[in-house]
């Protein structure tokens, strides 16, 4: 087995100082899971903020985008509608599942992915929980509602995975209104400020949180 401190070497981690325009991202995994591929880069975990915009991942239906007030892009990550924007923490992953695991398992990973929100989220004594049939990480408010605190987008090339995940730390929640977010109509969204929680140091606290899962 592959030793934490071998994985976190291995790893470049990247943390962005301001906002990234989507395009920006999309050429820097494309670039990075060439390089993977071909030996010439190290895997990558960054963490960065996104300008206000939706994203429509492979199932995404025309007609959950209900008002295309922010710039729409249409990306090859499974799942549906998704909002990005100041306030929300992106970490986009890119592994070698095939370094990683024995046999690659996409369903294996995602569960990491999850548990790696879910842990995270702990730290700030949030409980964060998965649904089936919902994809993401749920919280129960006080009066029984369930609302999506996190959201999870991945897609594999050569077995070796892109975009990743997306926590709300503070963002303005009404921009979700514009989609069905990852299509679900049933349930809210909410925010660790939402919360009563301080976000502050939830980066750290993600790096701490993936070498413990990953």
């Amino acid at each position: 087995m592959v030793s934490k401190i071998m994985k976190k070497s291995e790893i470049e981690w990247k943390v962005a100082g301001g906002l990234v325009e989507y395009p920006d991202a999309l050429s820097f995994m494309d670039e990075r899971v060439a390089g993977i591929h071909d030996g010439s880069a190290q895997e990558c975990v960054w963490l960065l903020e996104h300008p206000a915009l939706y994203t429509a991942g492979t199932s995404a239906k025309a007609s959950d985008l209900l008002d295309a007030r922010f710039p729409v892009f249409e990306t090859g990550r499974g799942g549906e509608h998704t909002y990005h924007g100041p306030g929300q923490r992106v970490g986009y992953v890119m592994l070698d599942l095939k370094s990683r695991q024995d046999a690659p398992d996409i369903k294996k990973y995602v569960w990491s992915l999850e548990e790696w929100v879910i842990r995270s989220l702990a730290e700030f004594g949030i409980v964060g929980e998965r649904r089936c049939g919902r994809v993401g990480i749920w919280v129960v408010r006080d009066d029984g509602r369930e609302e999506k605190i996190a959201a999870i987008g991945v897609r594999v090339r050569h077995w070796i995975t892109l975009h990743g995940v997306s926590i709300n730390v503070d963002p303005d929640l009404s921009h979700f209104g514009g989609i069905v977010p990852c299509g679900i109509s049933d349930h809210g969204v909410t925010s660790m400020a939402a919360l009563g929680v301080d976000g502050a140091g939830l980066g750290e606290v993600l790096r701490c949180c993936f070498f413990d899962v990953f």
